[in-house]
């Protein structure tokens, strides 16, 4: 029930309609909790239904405008709950190592070029959230929200350290079991 409480935490940030969170979850949220265009605007449609949002009145009647919603006192209560409640982390489930497990029953053909492949693929990732990192988040600027939101994206520029750092390793690995066989 998680993607419910993404979009009250982006529309408490910032009403929005539901194109402008397509394009946030985009650049920001969808960093760690990704959806569909299709998905938020379903949820959006639930949120509002289960009265926890609403549509904002629009500033001037034009057909086809876009519907902003805002946060009603029972979504915000819902996002507080959901956040103070205890949750269990969840196991990870990643292809990449369920396919290195097989590889060491069938081969590892095509395993390298994949890794390599993911290395750079991580490599960029990480570059983005340090950019991000670096443009929003000078030092000494520092409110509490500014300080929570670093350290969502201090999570994201440490695993994407990790599997840079993993995947340099699993590619070594490779290259030894090659040498050695």
């Amino acid at each position: 029930m998680s993607l419910p409480h993404a979009i009250l935490t982006a529309l408490l940030e910032k009403p929005s309609s539901g194109l402008e969170l397509t394009r946030r979850f985009d650049k920001s949220i969808g960093y760690f909790w990704s959806a569909t265009h299709q998905q938020i605007y379903r949820e959006l449609g639930k949120l509002e239904a289960e009265g926890f949002i609403r549509a904002l009145p629009p500033e001037q009647r034009a057909r086809g405008q876009k519907k902003s919603y805002e946060v009603l006192p029972a979504g915000r209560a819902e996002l507080a709950r959901w956040t103070a409640a205890a949750q269990d982390p969840k196991p990870m489930r990643d292809t990449m190592l369920l396919r290195l497990r097989a590889a060491a029953v069938v081969g590892t053909e095509g395993v390298e070029a994949d890794l390599r492949r993911h290395l750079d693929l991580h490599r960029r990732q990480l570059a983005e959230y340090e950019g991000i990192q670096e443009r929003d988040f000078p030092p000494g600027e520092s409110t509490p929200e500014n300080r929570l939101r670093h350290l969502v994206l201090r999570a994201g520029i440490d695993l994407e350290t990790f599997w840079t750092q993993w995947l340099t390793h699993a590619l070594a690995e490779l290259a030894g079991m090659r040498a050695d066989g």
